[in-house]
């Protein structure tokens, strides 16, 4: 259908000084730093990357994830005469992003064989993130629950091979009658919250199954077609598979109410109860922990990826205002302070999205020494992407000023989105002190991180210097209260160390000198001098 141009003269006025709409997208093409970073990728994989982010790119499927976070899902407990439905129902709009990224491979592409399956799938989470990142909560989990069940062997190898289907099904419907399901998670509860080991939901053996009662406080994605959670068996705490649907009808797990959460308002968690619900034991009893820490660490891939796509889609939107808006008789994007502020800001998207690609290669490796990298690395990328987010995008929607704040434009929505990945699967806190565990006991962890370290070394003599410096500063690991402090310190070291070897000299110069060896003030934008003018150019989608 031909689309009428809106009006521009409106007699009171004319519209003049706006930025034009910035039309169909090409999220790959206009980002340098995401096609250097994945230079060495196989190329079917980089075409079907670039398919996926100009697909999702589209001005129809940015009015789509307005409509998704715009039509919050609705919890529908009961039909009209009282009997149970215990289902969550979706704006169509959900559901398009679910088929497409579903058909694009996001939870299934690293599992499907081929070099670089792991970094491409966290490119796809880098780039679903900039469009509507509600979907990639389920998406992630199902990605991330293949590893887990592997615990559990041959008996749930049929739930494996439906987790990496491309099929998207969103009917209530047992497995069997399904081409393709996705998976949650249900885990904490309310009076242990991160502490697991104090849960109460109980588990008693039925047969060949177990039959669960207790309640999850959050159960993210309560329409999947299964949940990994944890429940007290009598040999200690347990990982359990939770179908949604029976052969005989609906599972017994009851949703209590919907979570009004800030943000990630396209995706429905939940408050749960299963009621006597049939679960299927996964890994041994009493291992729970250990056989759910193989999900989680993949999850934390993900929320090491998207707070780099939520700036990125921030930057892009400010860079674009500033491109085409003039104040003062003079364009924004000339004005020098602004030249600064967004210049620093792109230097923390650099480092954010180097650092996680980075880890996320870890994750294709298959040698003791890659799985400790990424034990150790993915931890570091979650802790600093996650605190640089949320301030990165509310200085680009202050950049917009006015405009920035309404709902008009994808501002409100990222900065909605920018504190979630951070609390999503350890806080701050958590991480820092799983940062000083994973070092003080894998005795791998160390040598790998220093080994990373040390392969920038010549590279920059601004670098050499702060490694010195670093190692100056921690000569051996801290105490707890000094955890922040120890992992900003080293997840800043380790982006420079990946940006000083694959990033140009401009882009890994300017981060190293502005994050680790001149005075910077606490504010962005508050910078030693920089030239701008290359940062500002890989804005320019």
């Amino acid at each position: 259908m031909r689309e009428m141009e809106p009006e521009t003269e409106l007699g009171t006025h004319r519209v003049e000084n706006q930025p034009p709409p910035r039309g169909d997208l090409s999220l790959m093409e206009t980002d340098p730093a995401l096609r250097e970073a994945l230079s060495d990728l196989g190329a079917p994989r980089r075409a079907a990357l670039a398919d996926y982010a100009a697909t999702i790119g589209t001005t129809g499927m940015r009015e789509a994830a307005r409509d998704a976070n715009r039509h919050a899902p609705e919890a529908h407990l009961f039909d009209r005469a009282g009997r149970r439905l215990d289902e969550v129902r979706f704006h169509p709009a959900y559901h398009a992003f679910m088929r497409t990224s579903c058909a694009a491979g996001y939870a299934s592409v690293a599992w499907e064989g081929g070099a670089g399956g792991h970094r491409a799938h966290a490119a796809m989470v880098y780039l679903a993130s900039q469009v509507e990142p509600g979907h990639c909560c389920p998406l992630t989990m199902t990605y991330a629950a293949v590893p887990a069940l592997a615990a559990g062997g041959a008996p749930f190898a049929h739930w494996r091979d439906k987790a990496l289907s491309r099929d998207y099904d969103p009917d209530p419907r047992p497995i069997d009658d399904k081409p393709g399901v996705t998976l949650g998670m249900a885990l904490t509860e309310k009076q242990g919250g991160s502490d697991v080991r104090a849960n109460t939901t109980r588990a008693e053996r039925d047969g060949a199954g177990w039959r669960l009662t207790g309640h999850k406080w959050f159960c993210s994605a309560p329409m999947s077609d299964a949940f990994l959670t944890l429940a007290q068996a009598p040999g200690g705490l347990t990982c359990f598979l939770v179908p949604r649907w029976l052969e005989e009808g609906r599972n017994h797990i009851r949703i209590a109410r919907l979570k009004d959460k800030l943000g990630n308002r396209s995706n429905a968690s939940a408050e749960i109860e299963y009621a006597r619900a049939l679960a299927w034991q996964l890994g041994e009893e009493g291992d729970g922990v250990r056989t759910i820490v193989r999900m989680i660490h993949h999850t934390r891939l993900d929320t090491a990826l998207a707070p780099a796509g939520l700036m990125r889609a921030a930057l892009c939107e400010a860079h674009h205002w500033v491109a085409h808006r003039s104040a003062f008789q003079a364009r924004l994007i000339d004005q020098p302070l602004m030249r600064c502020l967004l210049a620093d800001l792109a230097l923390d998207l650099e480092g954010s999205l180097a650092l996680g690609l980075h880890v996320a290669r870890a994750f294709d490796g298959m040698d003791d020494a890659a799985r400790a990298f990424g034990r150790i690395g993915v931890a570091l990328a979650k802790f600093l992407s996650n605190k640089l987010c949320p301030v990165v995008v509310g200085e680009a929607m202050e950049v917009l000023g006015g405009a920035g704040y309404v709902e008009d434009g994808p501002l409100p929505m990222l900065y909605r989105e920018a504190p979630l990945n951070g609390i999503w699967e350890g806080s701050g806190n958590v991480i820092c002190l799983d940062v000083l565990r994973s070092l003080a006991r894998d005795p791998l962890a160390g040598g790998v991180l220093a080994s990373e370290l040390d392969a920038a070394a010549g590279a920059d003599p601004a670098y050499d210097v702060a490694l010195s410096d670093y190692r100056a500063a921690w000569p051996a690991l801290p105490e707890p209260a000094q955890a922040r402090a120890f992992t900003e310190h080293t997840a800043l070291m380790l982006s420079a160390s990946v940006l000083c070897r694959g990033a140009s000299d401009a882009v890994a110069g300017a981060f190293v000198r502005s994050r680790l060896t001149d005075r910077r003030g606490r504010v962005p934008g508050a910078l030693p001098a920089v030239d701008p003018a290359p940062l500002l150019a890989r804005l320019g989608g």
